[in-house]
């Protein structure tokens, strides 16, 4: 059996299991919230979501490259830590120990995704199936996820407890496919990936060096400014909707409709891939939602919010398998996981940045034409930066964004130079 099915069956015992333990909390105290306080209640939301990033970041990727069979022994280890949180929580579901649990299993899971992602690259015949196969694992979570549902509903009905054992039993079952996972994910026949990388033999190669690790970078920022707007439209639309007296099941249409556009793209990006390369799509996608926001602009109802919401599931979507594949295809094996841990903590700070605006903002002060206008702007902000960064880096330059930061930085230190107060004498 080829070693990417594994980590398919793998993947969809994580996705099924994360799914349980969402349907046990969904009736517990961790969500039994005052509706009269629900923007404050949100800023500590947006705050604590990045708790296990913080975690993930400085202490995760290292570890997780650290040694030769550390992909798949954090994989492994990130199930069975799931599987004892899980337990944990029946006992605590309605005390206050259950917060800290909630989030230790929040980091497990984010664990797991950067040794996934990491683990990738090496379970693949070729760098142009790098989307195709971040494409199945994407539309695995989802499939793992809907069949948790059914048994995780009729095991609320009774006790959300009986969930959360389940959810045990799951990440338990999880581990055996991760065990048949090499222990270290280098294709047979050849060098590992980036490895002639790592010691450029001249000026030549220093260069491809330089702009393979660039173009890094300029991904990453796209893919932050693709976060952002996902974490700003759904609490701009959420709070739209409020105000708008919208009835409840206008609320799951959204998630819907972001959902159906998540799978739209997860499966035309295989099939986009083999036309478009990684780069041009994830600009693409920038483009495409700076497009809609701003046709939504000139007719801001229910209809065409909706359609809103599903672009930017779509953007995500592809964004994301775009993101990974340029990471897998251009980072160095050895250092993935902590490549890929510092771009996902950096993502989730600007889907926190993007979510505090809306709710951050007193009613009224942000409507939904205003919001969805910024929307158009920073998409088609991103679109310039990235492609003309794109069209410098190939030409030897230093990338747009790079100088418009590096200005900035030094009007702000000079700035800070002239305010700061003199010692006497």
């Amino acid at each position: 059996m080829q070693p990417f099915t594994w980590l398919a069956r793998t993947h969809l015992l994580s996705a099924a299991g994360d799914a349980l333990i969402a349907i046990a909390l969904a009736g517990s105290l961790f969500f039994n919230l005052d509706p009269a306080a629900a923007r404050s209640q949100l800023l500590w939301y947006l705050v604590l979501t990045m708790a296990p990033f913080a975690v993930v970041g400085p202490l995760i990727g290292p570890l997780v490259d650290r040694s030769r069979g550390g992909r798949r022994g954090m994989i492994i280890g990130a199930g069975i830590a799931r599987a004892v949180l899980a337990l944990l929580m029946v006992r605590h579901l309605d005390s206050l120990l259950l917060f800290p649990e909630a989030l230790g299993a929040l980091v497990a899971g984010k664990t797991y995704h950067v040794a996934k992602s990491a683990v990738v690259p090496g379970l693949v015949r070729e760098e142009r199936d790098l989307v195709e196969a971040n494409s199945k694992l994407m539309l695995l979570s989802g499939l793992g996820g809907a069949l948790a549902v059914g048994p995780g509903v009729l095991l609320s009905l009774a006790s959300s407890r009986w969930v959360l054992v389940l959810a045990a039993v799951v990440f338990v079952l999880m581990t055996f496919p991760a065990r048949r996972l090499p222990r270290f994910a280098v294709r047979p026949g050849r060098p590992p990936q980036g490895a002639e990388l790592q010691q450029p033999a001249h000026a030549g190669e220093t260069r491809q060096v330089s702009r393979r690790r660039g173009g890094m970078l300029l991904a990453g920022s796209a893919m932050g400014v693709v976060r952002a707007m996902t974490g700003f439209t759904l609490f701009l639309i959420a709070f739209w909707l409020r105000t708008d007296d919208a009835a409840p099941w206008w609320f799951g249409f959204m998630f819907t409709a972001s959902a159906v556009g998540q799978l739209i793209g997860a499966v035309s990006a295989p099939w986009l891939r083999r036309r478009i390369r990684e780069e041009v799509l994830l600009a693409s996608t920038l483009l495409l939602a700076a497009v809609v926001s701003f046709y939504v602009v000139t007719a801001p109802d229910r209809f065409s919010v909706l359609v809103l919401a599903m672009v930017m599931g779509l953007m995500s979507a592809l964004g994301k398998l775009c993101f990974d594949a340029i990471v897998q295809r251009d980072e160095v094996p050895a250092d993935r996981g902590r490549t890929f841990a510092r771009f996902e903590t950096r993502f989730q700070l600007m889907w926190v940045i993007g979510g505090l605006v809306p709710v951050a903002a007193p009613s009224g002060i942000l409507p939904l034409r205003a919001g969805v206008m910024l929307l158009g702007i920073a998409g088609l902000v991103a679109v310039v930066l990235y492609a003309g960064g794109l069209w410098a880096l190939a030409r030897g330059r230093r990338p747009p964004s790079e100088i418009i930061v590096t200005r900035v930085r030094t009007r702000v230190r000079a700035r800070v130079r002239r305010n700061r107060p003199q010692p006497p004498g």
